[in-house]
């Protein structure tokens, strides 16, 4: 009788264990410290914060160095036309961008409620191509189709797509995105603040879509222009079509974003930026109220007339003693050109006393840095603006494209729009900035429209739209130097806006270093395809060699 007891017993406390150990087991054996359901759209904000204009330094190593002073907007000391140090967006889209958007889409696809996450799925594929195009613009032929396999495929020799099929590729997944997302699906997930653009806004992801087959329609232009004017077309006729106002535009503002360090002193690096006369002069002339808020004054204000007289001095001849505007000069593109007027970039004037007089102005300093100078401001970065979509649609209805399809209204009319929201969306970040702006922007922009140089009157109408487009991508470097390498614009010996002659030889693309055993021969295959000798990143090669958009390009200062 023990016996069978004590067999009962046993039996049910290895019963009892057993159902312990076993229930629960698949929440209980758990390690609460590791993540097992990601919530993807976290992804999607570390994607694109990477995108921000002036991330990895870009602004000083490539943007007032190379970009905006190929365009004569900017000049400096520094420009030695060194590429020693460019590039970064090739290495912070492999890293940063295209790695968590592909793995958003790995996950999304493996979940029992995919469908939820359709709208979000598709909104992946526009940043990407935008950071993409972008990669694209400076080195031509890259991984895409078959980048980042290496984790799931294993596919570590990604094959080099040249610029066409890019091209091609990134029309067809920005017109997918649209048209699903278009379909305005039911109980559908939203991005919500994960993203950081938009706020979850899907029509604007589908302006921001259509606006983004514009620039790449843009890119088109001297190699295929029947394609630029289909895609024109598909935009002009989407139902939604591209940004339609200042309040669409791609905008990033994050008050402790400090794209130019803390205290803002790396607007400095290497030298001062300064002013090109040229540029300085058709601001003025064309009664352009983004003068004052592109670039400072220098030390002629005030009082300095009576101090010049007092000590006998003189201004040099090359500045017009009754310019209204004699607060703002500038110096020549070649830095090292015109010696009487060049020694002034890094030499005061001598007014007498101890009073020395910065002549030649530089960049808005606060404008870019808010927080320089001890500043308070804070940095609105727009990475696509509407005066940019304006002013390709005018450009593409100036050339006719638009024959056949409601353009929505003239080239004059879209022009106009673009140069009221670019002097607006300039002022708005002048105002955040804490820099030069102006309360009485409308009333400004009126008399610059008025303006001959300004208004399109039948003369010379494309050139001012390029003119127009140029100045307003003054904080978007990479775009300016795509326009000002597919145009030809700044025109040599130009009534309007003249390109100066200078001695450097400028560089139209970057260079990609050997991959190395694992990809060697993909690489080298692209290298040989787009005509570019391998290894060799000298000037005169990265001028000559050039990227498959900017092949019929015209020269610098050539434009037609």
């Amino acid at each position: 009788m023990k016996r069978k007891f004590l067999y009962i017993i046993i039996t049910a406390f290895t019963s009892l264990f057993t159902s312990s150990c076993t229930k629960d087991f698949d929440t209980v054996n758990v390690n609460p410290n590791v993540v097992t359901d990601v919530d993807v759209r976290l992804l999607f904000t570390s994607s694109l914060v990477p995108m921000q204009t002036s991330r990895g330094g870009e602004y000083w190593n490539e943007g007032f160095t190379h970009f905006l002073s190929a365009c004569q907007l900017v000049t400096g000391q520094s420009y030695a036309v060194s590429t020693t140090a460019v590039n970064g967006r090739y290495n912070l889209f492999y890293s940063s961008v295209l790695p968590n958007l592909v793995e958003m889409r790995r996950i999304i696809a493996l979940k029992a409620d995919k469908e939820k996450y359709e709208q979000i799925n598709a909104i992946t594929y526009i940043p990407q191509v935008m950071m993409a195009l972008k990669v694209s613009d400076m080195n031509g032929s890259m991984p895409y189709t078959e980048a980042n396999k290496g984790r799931d495929e294993a596919k570590y020799s990604p094959k080099y797509d040249n610029q066409e099929t890019l091209y091609t590729t990134w029309l067809k997944e920005l017109s997918d995105a649209i048209t699903t997302l278009q379909k305005n699906s039911s109980n559908q997930v939203s991005y919500g603040d994960n993203d950081v653009f938009f706020r979850g806004n899907v029509t604007k992801w589908i302006k921001l879509a259509n606006s983004l087959k514009l620039r790449i329609a843009a890119r088109y232009q001297n190699q295929d222009p029947a394609k630029a004017t289909q895609i024109f077309k598909e935009v002009m006729a989407d139902a939604v079509g591209p940004f339609s106002s200042t309040s669409d535009q791609l905008v990033h503002a994050n008050p402790t974003y400090f794209p130019f360090g803390v205290d803002g002193y790396n607007i400095d690096i290497y030298s001062r930026h300064f002013a090109v006369g040229t540029a300085i002069e058709f601001l003025k002339s064309s009664a352009d109220p983004r003068l004052g808020i592109y670039y400072d004054k220098n030390s002629l204000q005030g009082s300095f007339r009576d101090t010049l007289t007092k000590y006998n001095r003189t201004l040099p001849s090359w500045i017009n003693t009754s310019d209204p505007n004699i607060m703002y000069q500038g110096g020549p593109a070649d830095f090292q050109s015109n010696p009487a007027v060049s020694t002034y970039f890094v030499n005061p004037l001598n007014a007498g006393g101890a009073n020395r007089y910065q002549l030649i102005s530089t960049v808005n300093r606060k404008f870019f840095a808010p927080t320089v100078d001890r500043g308070s401001g804070t940095v609105i970065d727009v990475l696509f603006s509407y005066a940019e979509v304006c002013f390709q649609i005018a450009e593409f209805v100036q050339k006719g494209y638009g024959i056949g399809v409601n353009t929505k209204g003239t080239a004059a009319e879209w022009y106009n729009k673009g140069v009221r929201a670019s002097a607006k969306t300039m002022n708005e970040i002048a105002v955040a900035a804490g820099s030069t702006s102006y309360t009485n922007i409308d009333a400004l922009v009126d008399a610059q429209l008025a303006n001959p140089k300004v208004k399109l009157d039948g003369t010379n109408d494309l050139e001012k739209i390029y003119i127009q487009s140029l100045l307003n991508f003054y904080r978007e470097p990479n775009e300016a130097f795509t326009l000002a390498r597919r145009t030809g614009y700044p025109k040599t010996n130009s009534t309007l806006l003249a390109r100066e002659p200078i001695s450097d030889v400028l560089p139209r693309r970057w260079w990609t270093l050997d991959p190395g055993q694992v990809n060697r021969v993909n690489w080298t295959a692209a290298m040989t395809e787009q005509g570019f000798t391998p290894n060799d990143f000298t000037i005169a090669k990265l001028n000559a060699e050039r990227i498959w958009f900017d092949k019929k390009s015209p020269d610098y200062g050539k434009g037609n």
